[in-house]
């Protein structure tokens, strides 16, 4: 039922036109380009553990250099996996859609969410994808990496390593610590459960819309309001807070052993990230990008202020338990997660 009401082939077919190829390279480029970022995966698992304490398995979770097209038909597939329990709720609240309304529902939905899709996909430079069976696996985006290094005018084999490090810790986090992604499904599973999913879908795409015509936007998240929700939405914020920032510290705490230009591309990054345009700045906004910059910068204090307290075996304590895992204020008041976990 779920794959009769959004078009994902439609939404990967658009997403991947609108997203285009990215940057200009010649064949020996890409080639090297590819190499280069999967020996940064291999090297960074190193790195990460020994700065970390954290055991990945071997093969757990695989990486994976990919294209932007490749990024778009795993995030509809995770996505279609994510959105399957709100969008077979919607059905069975409304009954089987007509066949013409089906078809032509299905392929709006489909165009909406490719061009999400698409927008997404030459923004994105890596990402751990929790959804893929069975461990889940390490996405980078090669057309991404080399488009921002030139941007940024930076030393391209520093900045690669450099993003390595950041995903290759999401990589570990997930597969040293294997309970958290069914923690985050289950948390992603009570959320849809309260989702008014008609709403979502109607009022979601109409500030979209509304956004690029008018040029405001408020968060996609901010439909969701009820009691419920926000304490679920709260759990996840404190969640991807901690992942984020511990990922944002590993790199600035490994970076400058490994990576000489560091500071330079530190800080022009930093720069970039608020974004470029308006249009571009409306659509961070609405998607929750906005957001999820905030997690970086408050995960990263919260991971530096409990190392600094109780050592990184302390701080490592965090991931022993889901009860163990910070709340959202716990990220912003470490001392109370040091007071709780560490009495």
């Amino acid at each position: 039922m779920t794959t009769e009401m959004v078009d994902w082939g439609l939404a990967v077919s658009l997403g991947s036109r609108l997203a285009g190829a990215g940057p200009q390279v010649s064949s020996d480029e890409a080639e090297s380009t590819v190499a280069e970022l999967r020996a940064g995966a291999d090297r960074s698992t190193s790195y990460v553990r020994e700065f970390t304490g954290l055991e990945a398995g071997e093969n757990t979770a695989p990486v994976l250099v990919v294209d932007r097209a490749a990024w778009i038909q795993a995030n509809a597939d995770g996505f279609a996996k994510l959105l399957g329990p709100v969008i077979d709720k919607v059905a069975e609240r409304r009954g089987p859609p007509g066949p013409v309304t089906q078809a032509i529902g299905s392929r709006i939905t489909g165009a909406e969410v490719g061009g999400l899709l698409g927008f997404m996909s030459s923004k994105v430079l890596g990402q751990f994808d929790p959804f893929h069976e069975p461990s889940g696996r390490l996405l980078l985006v090669a057309p991404n990496v080399v488009h921002v290094e030139r941007e940024l005018d930076v030393d391209p084999h520093d900045f690669r390593l450099w993003v390595c490090l950041h995903e290759e810790t999401h990589r570990v986090q997930f597969t040293a610590v294997p309970w958290m992604r069914d923690h985050l499904f289950s948390e992603f599973g009570r959320l849809a459960d309260t989702v008014e999913p008609q709403r979502l879908l109607d009022e979601g795409f109409k500030r979209i819309s509304e956004a690029i015509r008018n040029g405001h936007a408020s968060s996609l998240i901010d439909l969701m309001g009820s009691p419920e929700q926000k304490a679920i939405l709260d759990r996840v914020t404190g969640v991807m807070s901690l992942l984020e920032g511990h990922a944002d510290f590993v790199m600035d705490g490994v970076g400058p052993s490994v990576i000489p230009s560091v500071g330079i591309i530190r800080g022009k990054f930093d720069e970039r990230r608020k974004g470029v345009g308006t249009l571009d700045r409306l659509l961070r906004k609405l998607l929750g990008l906005e957001a999820k910059m905030a997690q970086y910068r408050d995960g990263a204090r919260f991971v530096r202020a409990i190392v600094d307290k109780v050592g990184m075996e302390g701080f490592n304590a965090v991931w022993a338990s889901a009860e163990q895992l910070p709340s959202l204020t716990e990220i912003h008041d470490p001392d109370a997660w040091v007071a709780r976990v560490h009495p």
